[in-house]
């Protein structure tokens, strides 16, 4: 059975937009039932221990990137890892999962969530500089460009997304060329630009029990 996204919203009680457009329409179905599934769903409420509260936070930024537990877990680690030696380490947390390709091709405007954009790489539509890539986590640095095969424009698929693009509003950090359907990092993902729906430092906290 596949899961049901709308679920993990709810069980969160934080929007999470993980299922792109539907998000923002009526059909949303965390906005008709802002509270948990299940028969014991209206109770939520009453002072949640730390514990709860820190991995409530640590499953939202992991759902919100649409990553496994074990996949997730190891990019908080290698960032722990850089404790004191970088100048915020939230924000290190944040550039590693902001520069993975999967979210790169998201933030672009390639796909419409995180989830179908880790399937168009898995599913070898995109090259970068020139080289095909079918690698969700490879990490995009600064000046790489990553495009749609000149093969894969064709597909109906993209010919819709090529009229989505027209109004896409991207990060400061990726430059989107609309007519050649490619992108390039110019700079480093921004912990205000991104606004992340958790507080990092609850997720440190889990993970250093």
């Amino acid at each position: 059975m596949q899961y049901d996204q709308c679920k993990t919203c709810r069980r969160l009680a934080q929007k999470l937009f993980l299922k792109g457009e539907r998000c923002f329409s009526a059909k949303c179905a965390f906005a008709r039932r802002a509270y948990a599934p299940g028969p014991q769903r209206k109770r939520r409420g009453g002072n949640a221990s730390e514990y709860k509260k820190s991995l409530s936070e640590k499953q939202m930024l992991k759902k919100w990137y649409g990553l496994s537990e074990r996949q997730f877990k190891r990019v908080v680690e290698e960032t722990l890892a850089k404790m004191g030696k970088v100048d915020d380490v939230s924000a290190e947390l944040i550039r590693k999962l902001e520069k993975r390709l999967d979210n790169f091709v998201y933030r672009a405007g390639f796909a419409k969530t995180r989830i179908h954009a880790r399937q168009m790489v898995s599913h070898g539509f995109f090259s970068v500089n020139g080289k095909n890539v079918n690698i969700p986590s490879y990490i995009v640095e600064k000046d790489d460009v990553v495009a749609v095969k000149e093969n894969k424009k064709k597909k109906g698929l993209f010919i819709d997304i090529a009229n989505q693009i027209k109004t896409k509003e991207v990060h400061a950090w990726v430059a989107l060329d609309k007519n050649k359907l490619q992108a390039t990092a110019v700079g480093e993902p921004n912990l205000d630009e991104v606004k992340p729906p958790a507080e990092i430092s609850l997720i440190f906290e889990f993970y250093s029990r």
